[in-house]
């Protein structure tokens, strides 16, 4: 006989998981949820994060639907000012925090097992283990297994790096940082950032406005990377003028383009892309969001380095294969090397609904909480897979400019399916996590004005539809032969 007998066993306490558990709690109120986590507490990767990390997009449309992150204001200062604001690592923990005592545990419908292992199925019953006390328990699932990790989400803490570091030599991964006034006898004199994605760019930030000088920073890059402008990304309530004005450049770039790099070109010209160095072609893509004010402080940074990957460090070089490369005295090197989502995960996909098992991935990219609280709407409010799965393709996660365009295509496609759904267009009408359900909802309710902004956006999707799947469906194939590639490497 099992230890827990539950209807749904979520595996993952982190926003995959708790979204789901949210919106599942309110669409189901008979049902009873088990939630296990290796973490000690609620929040998955974020617990491992970095200090000073925070949200790429404003806090408007992250985390569970019933909870609000940040209180509505504008930020008055720093690189994110006029902007709504962006929860930082200490607030995201403690939102989560708040809604598992608050919320889920006061429900009575909710069992959470932290520090605890997931260790596998036999036909009905799953088996788990205590981290620390290793005790075995058994959990009898009434209904399905709800599989919130698929992604295997990496940060620097818990990576392992791909290159030597020799004895000696100084190395950091940027939750390290601000640890650094302990050594203030004996500060680090120069310091290299490993690394080009968006972990990078918030530790060259982190660095400048720390008062490093910029001459003092070096900076190996070996892809540098598109990113979304905020400013077009701010909470419908306040900007839907230019969600629309988003929307828009998205349909009509995609049609006037021949591939993907062109697509991003175009955008960078209406002001919905940016790059931080604009003679330097980039070649990764992977849905950063960031703000000018972000870019002008890493501009300031011009050591920069494109050899390649680094494939060792000693105390006073840097190796990139055979090409030794020297660097001060009393270096710091910062890892930033850790990949969010590996690379041949992003081309492995499962239906969402098979049977027992739900696999919470991407409906749209890249709005993950979105997926998952969408996901568990799905599973209460339709009867079969059959009707469920059709709803919620598994979204791309491209990885370059060559392959976003089939990103483009499959979120318009997704969210036209969606739209044309009585119950899903209701359940983005009072969704928090979508990012204009609410707020177009409430202006048909009042009948604003605002509503003609819409207008040009429906019109301009029907007339480009047919570029934009012309550029998606041959980006799709281009992204389709490259985890084919990836998979035959693995």
């Amino acid at each position: 006989m099992a230890d827990i007998t539950t209807d749904y066993l979520i595996v993952g306490a982190g926003a995959v998981g708790l979204a789901f558990a949210d919106t599942l709690i309110d669409e189901d109120p008979d049902c009873h949820i088990t939630i296990v986590d290796r973490h000690a507490r609620p929040g998955g990767h974020w617990n491992d994060a970095y200090s000073f990390v925070a949200l790429h997009q404003p806090s408007a449309t992250y985390g569970v639907n019933s909870l609000e992150l940040c209180t509505d204001r504008v930020d008055t200062e720093g690189h994110n000012a006029g902007m709504y604001p962006l929860a930082r690592h200490a607030e995201i923990l403690a939102y989560y925090d708040k809604l598992m005592r608050d919320r889920l545990l006061p429900s009575g419908r909710v069992t959470y097992l932290p520090l605890t292992d997931y260790r596998g199925r036999t036909d009905d019953v799953h088996a788990l283990r205590g981290i620390l006390s290793r005790a075995e328990q058994t959990v009898a699932v009434r209904r399905k297994l709800v599989d919130a990790t698929w992604f295997q989400t990496s940060v620097p803490a818990t990576h392992t790096p791909a290159f030597a570091a020799m004895p000696g030599t100084r190395r950091a991964v940027p939750g390290d940082l601000p640890g650094l006034w302990l050594e203030a006898a004996n500060p680090p004199a120069h310091f290299v950032i490993l690394g080009g994605g968006k972990t990078a760019m918030d530790t060259a930030v982190w660095l400048i406005e720390a008062g490093v000088a910029p001459e003092r920073i070096e900076w190996v890059r070996p892809r540098d990377s598109w990113m979304f402008n905020r400013r077009k990304l701010q909470p419908a309530h306040a900007a839907l003028e230019e969600l629309v004005d988003f929307q828009l450049a998205l349909v009509e770039s995609a049609t006037a383009a021949s591939n993907g790099r062109e697509l991003c070109h175009l955008l960078e010209q209406r002001g919905v892309m940016l790059r931080i160095d604009p003679a330097v072609e980039p070649a990764m893509f992977h849905f950063a969001v960031i703000s000018e004010g972000e870019v002008a402080l890493m501009q300031q940074i011009t050591r920069v380095h494109r050899n390649g990957r680094v494939t060792a460090i000693e105390p006073e070089a840097m190796l990139f294969g055979d090409v030794r490369v020297a660097v001060p005295p009393n270096t710091l090197f910062i890892d930033c090397t850790a990949t969010a989502v590996p690379f041949n995960t992003r081309g492995q996909t499962r239906p969402f609904f098979d049977g027992d098992t739900i696999t919470l991935q991407l409906v749209q990219t890249p709005f993950v909480p979105y997926s998952a609280a969408l996901a568990a709407f799905l599973e209460v409010n339709f009867k079969t897979d059959e009707d469920r799965n059709p709803l919620c393709t598994p979204a791309p996660l491209t990885d370059c400019p060559d392959t976003y365009p089939y990103a483009v295509m499959a979120n318009l496609l997704s969210g036209a399916m969606l739209s044309a759904n009585p119950k899903t267009e209701s359940f983005n009408a009072r969704s928090r996590l979508h990012p204009t359900g609410p707020e177009i909802a409430r202006l048909k309710a009042t009948r604003s004005p605002r509503l003609a902004a819409l207008a040009p956006v429906a019109e301009a999707i029907r007339a480009n539809l047919p570029g934009v799947i012309k550029l998606g469906m041959a980006a799709k194939a281009l992204h389709e032969a490259g985890m084919n590639s990836a998979g035959n490497r693995a």
